[in-house]
């Protein structure tokens, strides 16, 4: 296992991914720079901490040929910058993994959290177990939190309900498929990465609701040509999903909901006015930090 450490003297960091009220309201350019390009290459996610000197950036890769070519592109793309490469023996990642990987609730309605904490669960949450594997999706990141709490905040008006069919494109580690399922729905998750399919097919059968949700490899292309959802979830990126508009937006049921993250605020009405042309109603933005999700509900 590969971890980059990425130092960015003097600029704080977000914790968990979210700017604390006391920091400025501006971005610094050269940390949103650096957070598009992570964005862009490591849709797994990485980790942001706030040290005194600085942000500090902490990125996990598989130490093969795809890994070590990415470790390569960053410190080529980033001369400037400190970046400090590790090999990690299996148990230490897995030890870095349980120091780092702490229960989250979401939302007022989920609890996202490891197997070795299952039995300190809190049993007025609904629970997500995520075995972390290469950060695929745990709710730690803003882009998935914002899914998870819109899903709670519209379970509760009933414009998300039991029995409703979903599709959670680029699932990741299944975290938001699974969440639905929670709630009562049934649906797909697709993914390109077959890595991630992998990883999410293990946390479906560990949270129980393979009768719920299929995973596979694929993108919209592998769904028949009239298949319809009741509730389309989508967090990728900014340009894919701009791309996919028209396509994705034709998933989407009649009066169904749209939820669609892994975009930077700054983007957010681009991706909007891209689905907006669909002639589906704009959806509205939700913003948390640097980050954010869009909704039509």
């Amino acid at each position: 296992m590969l971890r980059l450490e990425i130092r960015l003297p003097g600029v704080p960091a977000a914790v968990g991914g979210l700017v604390e009220e006391s920091l400025p309201e501006s971005v610094d350019p050269l940390r949103e720079r650096l957070t598009a390009w992570l964005a862009e290459h490591l849709p797994q996610g990485w980790e942001e901490l706030d040290t005194p000197e600085g942000a500090l950036f902490r990125v996990h890769l598989d130490d093969n040929p795809a890994g070590r070519e990415l470790a390569d592109a960053l410190c080529a793309d980033w001369p400037d910058l400190a970046v400090r490469r590790d090999h990690l023996e299996r148990e230490d990642w897995g030890a870095a993994w349980k120091a780092f990987f702490t229960p989250i609730e979401v939302g007022g309605v989920f609890e996202v959290l490891p197997p070795w904490l299952v039995h300190e669960r809190n049993a007025a949450r609904q629970p997500i177990v995520i075995e972390p594997k290469m950060a695929f999706g745990t709710g730690h990141h803003p882009t998935t939190a914002l899914c998870l709490e819109l899903f709670g905040e519209l379970f509760a008006t009933g414009r998300i309900r039991t029995g409703m069919r979903f599709l959670d494109l680029g699932t990741g580690s299944g975290i938001l498929g699974i969440g639905l399922c929670r709630l009562g729905l049934t649906g797909i998750g697709l993914d390109i990465d077959p890595q991630a399919v992998c990883c999410a097919a293990e946390n479906v059968l560990a949270n129980g609701v393979e009768g719920a949700m299929r995973t596979a490899e694929g993108s919209l292309d592998s769904l028949s040509g009239d298949e319809r959802y009741d509730v389309v979830v989508a967090n990728i990126l900014a340009q894919p999903l701009v791309a996919m508009a028209p396509h994705l937006a034709a998933r989407v049921a009649k009066g169904g909901v749209l939820i669609l993250s892994g975009i930077l605020a700054e983007q957010a009405e681009g991706v909007a006015e891209a689905y907006a042309k669909t002639g589906l109603e704009r959806p509205a933005v939700r913003q948390s930090g640097e980050w954010a999700a869009l909704v039509r509900a």
